[in-house]
């Protein structure tokens, strides 16, 4: 601690105040403490990010509703009636790639956010301390708004074409808890190096289009060839959309114990390998943005 900070603080003791000394260096158990102490910032970070999206409500809202839906259509179109490949059991096509794009459209949108999220806060980093995972855990709020749209124009869609699910919808919850869970290790990962290596945010676009046609968005599991079926099943997001489906779907789609193990597995290692870097670098944001 410096001397100013130090004469501050017994400056606060004097006169019966209970001062806040944040160190970059502090101890992990401190770190999470803090954290707790600044969830009112979370929550006012996060509302705004969601105003600002949702300033202009009729374009903020179109988007999160066109956005699945000609998706939806296009690859409805490309990999149902070009490629004629078949569907999860009873279910219309269309119902099975919206129920597949509702969890990669979350994590793509929970990830992106996450990534840019120091940079685009950068004028609030370079003025106070805060604990600053608070700014990419707030930005992925705005990606669960979306998926909340986009969900209900889902129940929609089931309700037209009269599909209902099973008893399986209840653990729905988990598996939005678990893509979120998968976004935001790499995200803390991007967002560390994003501040550094701006060249980071043209990488991430590109990856994620090439992850949304090698996980099984607009096809099944069940066409990966056996061959290749066990590093298919390394990407954490085959068993969240696979298992997006069984929920919602009826329990149509076969739910493989050694995807879940996988997927687990990897996010639990990105997500404390992101912590760790997105801590030991975090003392040096202010002075990089």
């Amino acid at each position: 601690m410096s001397s100013s900070r130090a004469e501050d603080a017994a400056a606060a003791g004097a006169a019966g105040e209970s001062p806040i000394v944040i160190e970059a260096t502090a101890r992990s158990a401190h770190y999470w403490r803090e954290l707790w102490r600044y969830r009112e910032l979370f929550v006012i970070l996060a509302w705004r990010d969601v105003a600002v999206r949702y300033k202009q409500m009729a374009l903020g809202i179109a988007w999160a509703v066109l956005r699945p839906l000609l998706t939806m259509a296009i690859f409805t179109l490309v990999f149902s009636r070009l490629a004629r490949l078949p569907s999860e059991g009873q279910a219309p096509y269309s119902l099975m790639v919206f129920a597949g794009m509702l969890p990669w459209f979350l994590f793509s949108s929970a990830l992106g956010g996450a990534s840019e999220s120091m940079v685009g806060n950068a004028h609030l980093i370079g003025k106070i301390y805060f604990p600053r995972m608070i700014i990419p855990a707030a930005a992925i709020v705005t990606a669960l708004i979306d998926f909340l749209v986009s969900f209900a124009v889902l129940v929609a869609l089931m309700l037209v074409l009269g599909f209902a699910p099973g008893w399986q919808i209840v653990f729905l919850p988990a598996f939005v808890l678990l893509a979120l869970v998968v976004s935001f290790g790499p995200g803390l990962w991007i967002a560390s190096l994003n501040v550094k290596y701006r060249d980071f945010r043209l990488l991430v676009p590109f990856l994620l289009q090439l992850g949304l046609y090698l996980s099984p968005v607009g096809f099944t599991s069940g066409i990966a060839p056996p061959e290749w079926r066990a590093l298919y099943g390394l990407n954490p997001m085959v068993a969240v959309i696979d298992g997006f489906r069984w929920s919602l779907l009826g329990g149509e789609t076969p739910l493989r114990a050694s995807d879940m193990v996988a997927c687990v597995t990897v996010s639990a290692v990105l997500l404390w390998t992101g912590i760790r870097r997105f801590r030991n670098t975090e003392r040096t944001f202010a002075d990089l943005v």
